[in-house]
């Protein structure tokens, strides 16, 4: 839910561009409901991809060093974001960033419900701060489950917020979105940590239990 804000602040105005105005209320509601679905079901896919390359990571037995490795990175990329101001993305990626904006464009012009649904589903897949944070937390999970799991839970976290912002069509002005999107490198920091610990395996329940270096044997019964 915290990331509720920056999504605000970032795909805000998309939020409030949906052609929704000249639906029913309950035409409405459904339009932005399906919008956002196709979000959460985009971020349930990275969580598919994510999740197995975790448990690749996990089954080789560099589970816990990747978890500390990961966590220094994103400290570095933070402090370049405080000293240097460089996005948290890297610009290779701004391809791929306007390519889904021109199919979202075409989405736009559809008049049919299941639009709703595609957009929010192309809406996942643009590149965002907030999402390879969510992302680095689905690759230190052991179990795919999890993986999936947390990157649904990071978009059902943000539909409230988008959800009425899309419905009432509450703007922002853009120095208001800005001060929103400079959360991202405080949460950055806040996830490094977390990581880093976890890696540790200082045995503190939630925060650094103690990870298995690999599977066990699997047992063999004469």
């Amino acid at each position: 839910m915290i990331s509720s804000f920056h999504c605000v602040g970032m795909c805000g105005p998309l939020a409030l561009s949906l052609p929704v105005h000249h639906l029913l209320k309950l035409q409405k509601i459904l339009a932005i409901f399906l919008y956002n679905i196709g979000r959460v079901f985009s971020y349930s896919l990275i969580g598919v991809l994510f999740g197995l390359v975790g448990r690749g990571i996990y089954l080789a037995g560099f589970q816990q060093w990747f978890s500390i490795i990961l966590g220094i990175a994103m400290l570095l990329i933070s402090f370049q974001y405080f000293f240097a101001g460089n996005a948290l993305h890297p610009k290779w990626l701004n391809g791929l960033h306007n390519g889904i904006q021109q199919l979202m464009m075409r989405v736009l012009q559809s008049k049919n419900m299941t639009g709703y649904l595609l957009l929010g589903m192309a809406n996942g897949l643009l590149p965002c701060g907030m999402v390879y944070l969510a992302i680095a937390g689905a690759l230190s999970t052991t179990e795919l489950v999890n993986s999936v799991l947390f990157m649904s839970f990071f978009g059902f976290g943000t539909m409230p917020a988008m959800f009425i912002l899309g419905f009432l069509g509450i703007k922002f002005n853009l120095l208001t979105r800005q001060n929103l999107r400079k959360m991202i490198p405080y949460v950055a920091v806040l996830m490094a940590v977390i990581l880093i610990l976890r890696g540790l395996n200082l045995g503190i329940p939630f925060i650094s239990p103690v990870l298995a270096n690999r599977p066990p044997a699997a047992v063999v019964c004469h």
